[in-house]
């Protein structure tokens, strides 16, 4: 059974890859990526979220996850890192290869990237929003909800379609497989 291969799930993966690659720059060069840093006009729109009153940004990317060396944003970056791998994994083994299994990948991959996600959403939730609480309605949507909702709605997609084609693939196996103990008995 060859793979099933979707543009807009390609799309995602191949267009992602460079965005999580250069958040996952910012985060493994700071303090050098920073305001003030060397190779800060790589990352010239991550000073928003530095100094900007979006506090779990600035807390994560500021100065204070630095100072107080949390490990936590350097901690997702490394996550980052995985999931793109994995992603770029797919790609060639549903375009190149053509290799079933790459699906398998593919929903492991946005299955990765839909938890990490969510746990933001769930530290917010369970904190009381105690990081992004005290923003006014327009800032939270623009810099944070709407962002990270981007992170939430397609790797969902992802899932529910590549899921969708795991268990046919898994229907398919199991009929050829008691099609052929029932041809044996016979």
């Amino acid at each position: 059974m060859a793979v099933k291969t979707y543009t807009w799930i390609s799309l995602w993966f191949l267009l992602t890859t460079p965005v999580i690659l250069w958040d996952v720059g910012y985060c493994f060069m700071r303090p050098r990526s920073m305001i003030g840093g060397d190779l800060h006009w790589i990352w010239e729109p991550y000073g928003i979220y530095q100094n900007v009153g979006l506090s779990d940004c600035y807390i994560l990317y500021g100065i204070p996850a630095l100072e107080e060396v949390t490990g936590f944003t350097n901690a997702q970056s490394f996550m980052n890192v995985v999931e793109t791998i994995l992603n770029v994994v797919y790609l060639y083994l549903a375009h190149v290869s053509s290799w079933p299994a790459a699906t398998l990948i593919g929903f492991g991959s946005a299955s990765l990237t839909l938890s990490k996600t969510m746990l933001y959403w769930a530290q917010e939730y369970f904190c009381g929003y105690c990081a992004t609480g005290q923003n006014d309605l327009r800032t939270l949507v623009v810099y944070w909800i709407i962002p990270n909702g981007l992170w939430l709605l397609f790797p969902s997609l992802i899932i529910y379609t590549l899921g969708k084609d795991l268990c046919a693939q898994l229907v398919f196996a199991d009929r050829a497989a008691t099609a052929l103990v029932k041809g044996k008995k016979e």
